[in-house]
């Protein structure tokens, strides 16, 4: 397909079909093109093709079906019931898709390299059609809305590189364009502002005519324009034959590049030249937890800007966060060195003073200032420049709030290295050979230094100076991997050579208060990796009343001690290390009494705020959590609320089922993986599940009941049913049967009855459907007997799947007709899809194909509604295949579409199978 819509619409199909200008079918291609996605609703179209026409549903089906026959079906498909158009676009085939590319391909490309956004801009440019408008031929408001944003979007271009071109000294095209960008365009201030730039050597009495006759007729200049003026004019240059005073040039020398920070680089370099083009101070602050590069960063951005600053670079150590005894360095004594090398070498006395004298020399200067390790705004303030076109580079491992709600302040907030970027640290200086050959043990340092590149530089420079052999690498990451967090410090400690990662977090740790400190430690105890607010706010309960848990957060997050993405806060790793260790907020007689509670909160928080999210997914299972102690539990509004809670919390509970299980904590032991077996059917989560349902029967054999010991077994045997392992599931279930036979009550009667359904379930499985029949039947019996329909419903369908699997059609569907009444009689959706599904399988036995299609698509629905991607995942496959055998490919491409999400959401098993399925369809 070849497209057009940067001047007279057109389109023509890889089956030679085209598309004539000016007609509602251009008119719909260009409205598609220019779509988010290339996808429009009915609604949209109809307005835009229709605009004030009521009921022109007819037209727009004969509108699209046009399209489809000119383009091809693959370029328009079918929209089914979703009420959309798409259109399908190959790579460089509309001149506005080529266009918006290679103006991205221009953002994206280094800051600093203009000649390279020069040229990618020029090759964006070439793809408008002369002096034609976009979208030429299509009338109407909407197109002609399009068109003012599409002719923006081509100003934002011409503008992109009439900067790159001037930036990167292409004098003679600058001048040549802004001539006839000039001639045609005069009014515009962006334009005006490059044709001085480029013809900045206009005689004075010319210029002055050329900005007062623009300024009458457009108005005052703009920030941009005006300075541009001020450029031309050379408002900012020293009267001639002034003695000029020395350029103070204050950054050391020999600093290391870093590594993975150009784009971050690039973009403060960016927003610093902006900020001084238009005449304003520019501030920068980088923040970051202790040893992720931030003074390498400022230090090579400030090398990258020097060249914009003649009057000079001046750089202040703030000594924040030093090492040992050194004191944070006072504003006075920095401004004593900045005034000092700067005339007019101004001798007050005062911090005020100091501080005026410095905003008095620097007035009409053009300085960089580089203020490293800051500890608060306190520090910074004093040594502010004013207004004007200096900048200042602040380092801190604080966010600084205050100086951020008091200055305009460009702040970014440095993260550990991509995995592909600390690797490079870790290997710049080791051979291929080498790289090649220890791939592995290279890989899990990474992991293990947290991707932190002091930590990373740390143990490269053991492998630099020989200190290890390249064939110690897989002990150096055994010794790492100990559970004795010391090991790992001190392989990352090397205070000869002045690097060490627990120097570096001893100085951010030391600054805190008491609180912060305590809640640091409590989130190091926290099994991690993160922590909900409401959990950690939970952590303040545990050591009592009055604890102002919030507060001691913030400053964590300030002091990028602890990490926060989203709504959710963790530390690296090396950080809980650390704080394990060498953090002690309480008196040793307290800690082991304090590290208890803290334990026993998080474990507490965990269960209930997960058992209220299973009471949604299973109503029916009733555990003994008890009342919630003093924490905070969620309430989820529907299914997906519970479940989206517990797809962010699944990492954080797995890992509080391992600490109750490695301390012995028996209540959550057994009842915290109860709580989370649900979720794991419906993500197909069995490894994790079986690991803990193991564990969770040997503590409900010591300490619970016999049935909930049953309903422990009976879930184990649940999760090994799903697993395929079907001996196994028998075995648990007939333990499962004895221990539910031991109580004779109510709940010892629908106990045997749960277990009996799951055990006909297991036993059919294995081709005992005698066995099955028997159990299923004792199970009947029960279920009705304590008038629990939802479970009759279930059993009523096992027994009909098995009449099924005999052939035997007629008994089968009264089955599943009496579990389809029974289920409708309850709320029960997860029961509902299972009886449909058996229903669809025994009507298509029964030949009757059109009432197994619609059974098919209501329970494939209803496992959706439910998030129970297995099921779900089942059920679409076997409806695919019938959709393929009434002749419906589109429908049944869309099911298998869906499954290939669902898999993969599942960790991929099975996708190559469909896809082959798929390719043979399409």
């Amino acid at each position: 397909m070849e497209g057009y819509v940067l001047g007279p619409v057109r389109a023509e199909g890889d089956g030679g079909g085209r598309v004539p200008e000016g007609s509602k079918v251009a008119a719909l291609f260009a409205l598609l093109v220019t779509s988010p996605g290339c996808r429009c609703n009915r609604k949209e179209i109809a307005e835009a093709l229709w605009e004030g026409v009521e009921d022109v549903g007819g037209r727009l089906d004969r509108a699209v079906a046009d399209l489809r026959q000119r383009l091809g079906r693959e370029a328009v498909p079918h929209s089914g019931k979703s009420g959309y158009c798409t259109l399908r676009v190959p790579a460089g085939s509309v001149d506005l898709l080529r266009f918006r590319d290679k103006v991205e391909q221009a953002e994206q490309a280094k800051g600093w390299d203009y000649k390279r956004k020069f040229e990618l801009l020029g090759a964006a440019l070439e793809e408008w059609n002369g002096e034609d408008e976009p979208l030429h031929g299509l009338a109407g408001a909407g197109f002609h809305l399009l068109r003012e944003k599409l002719r923006a979007e081509l100003m934002s271009a011409v503008y992109g590189r009439l900067d790159a071109a001037y930036r990167s000294m292409e004098v003679k095209w600058l001048r040549e364009e802004t001539e006839k960008w000039f001639e045609r365009a005069p009014e515009l201030p962006q334009i005006f502002r490059f044709y001085l730039l480029a013809h900045a050597d206009l005689p004075e009495s010319r210029r002055e005519r050329l900005i007062k006759k623009w300024e009458r007729s457009n108005g005052k200049a703009d920030a941009d324009v005006q300075s541009a003026i001020d450029q031309v004019r050379g408002d900012s240059r020293r009267p001639g034959g002034a003695l000029l005073p020395p350029v103070p040039d204050q950054l050391p020398g020999g600093r290391r590049t870093p590594i993975g920070q150009d784009e971050l680089i690039g973009d403060l370099f960016e927003a610093v030249c902006a900020e001084q083009d238009a005449g304003n101070l520019a501030l920068v602050l980088i923040s970051g937890m202790a040893g992720v590069g931030k003074t390498t960063v400022a230090e090579s951005l400030a090398g990258r800007l020097r060249e914009r600053f003649p009057d000079g670079v001046l750089r202040g150590e703030l000594n924040g966060f030093a090492d040992g005894d050194v004191r944070p360095a006072e504003p006075d004594e920095i401004l004593d060195g900045f005034l000092a090398a700067l005339p007019p070498y101004s001798t007050v006395t005062g911090t005020e003073s100091k501080s005026a004298a410095l905003r008095s020399a620097l007035a009409h200067r053009s300085v960089l200032i580089v203020l490293d390790d800051a500890l608060s705004a306190q520090q910074v303030l004093p040594l502010l420049p004013g207004d004007g076109t200096c900048a200042v580079i602040v380092t801190s491992r604080n966010d600084l709030l205050r100086l951020q709600s008091e200055r305009r302040v460009l702040f970014r907030k440095m993260e550990p290295l991509s995995e592909a970027d600390a690797l490079e640290v870790l290997q710049e200086k080791v051979s291929a050979e080498d790289r090649a050959k220890h791939a592995v043990p290279f890989s899990k340092l990474v992991h293990l230094c947290g991707r932190l590149p002091l930590a990373l530089v740390v143990v490269a420079r053991l492998l630099e100076v020989g200190a290890r052999p390249m064939r110690t690498l897989p002990a150096l990451v055994r010794e790492m991997e100990q559970e004795l967090e010391r090991t790992k410090l001190d392989a990352l400690d090397l205070p000869e050579h002045e690097l060490s990662v627990r120097a570096a977090l001893n100085c951010s740790v030391r600054v805190l208060n008491e609180e912060a400190r305590l809640l640091l430690w409590q989130l190091a105890v926290h099994p991690g990796p993160s922590a909900s607010w409401e959990a950690v706010m939970d952590l303040g309960r545990a050591v009592g009343e009055g604890t102002r848990t919030d507060r001691a957060l913030a400053d964590l997050v300030a002091a990028n001690l602890v990490e926060r993405h989203g709504d959710r806060y963790g530390l690296h790793d090396l950080v809980r290390a650390f704080a394990l260790l060498h953090v002690r907020p309480v008196p040793d007689g307290e800690y082991a009494e304090i590290e208890q509670a803290t334990v026993q909160q998080v474990l507490e928080h965990q269960l209930h705020n997960v058992h209220a999210c299973d009471r949604v997914l299973d109503p029916e299972r009733t555990l003994p959590t008890g009342e919630p102690d003093a924490v905070t539990v969620t309430d989820p509004a529907d299914l997906a609320e519970a479940m989206a809670f517990l797809d962010a919390e699944y990492t954080t509970v797995q890992r509080g089922i391992r600490l109750a299980i490695s301390r012995s904590i028996e209540r959550y032991a057994w009842l915290l993986p109860m709580v989370l077996v649900t979720y794991q059917w419906r993500r197909r989560l069995l490894v994790d599940a079986q690991r803990n349902l193991r564990c969770a029967a040997e503590v409900a054999e010591a300490v619970a009941g016999p049935l909930d010991c049953a309903m422990v077994y009976r879930v184990l045997a649940g999760t090994q049913w799903r697993s395929g392992e079907y001996n196994l599931a028998v075995s648990n279930l007939r333990r499962a049967v004895r221990l539910s036979e031991e109580d004779s009550s109510v709940e010892g009667r629908l106990s045997l009855a749960r277990t009996l359904h799951r055990l006909g379930l297991t036993l059919r499985k294995q081709d005992d459907r005698a066995g099955a029949e028997e159990a299923l039947g004792r199970a009947l019996e029960l279920c009705q007997e304590v008038s629990d329909r939802v479970l009759e419903a279930a059993v009523l369908n096992v027994l009909g799947a098995i009449h099924l699997d005999r052939g035997e059609h007629e008994q089968a569907l009264r089955r599943c007709a009496d579990a389809l009444h029974v289920v409708q009689r309850t709320a029960e959706r997860s029961v509902l899809a299972d009886v449909l599904f058996t229903l669809a399988k025994v009507h298509l036995a029964r030949s009757e194909r059109d009432e197994a299609l619609t059974l098919y698509r209501q329970a494939a629905d209803i496992y959706h509604e439910q998030e129970n991607w297995p099921n779900e995942d089942k059920v679409r496959m076997l409806f695919a295949h019938v959709l393929v055998s009434a002749g419906d490919t589109d429908a049944a491409v869309r099911e298998l579409e869906r499954v290939i999400v669902l898999r993969e959401l599942m960790g991929g098993e099975g996708v190559g199978e469909v896809r082959e399925l798929l390719e043979g369809l399409r």
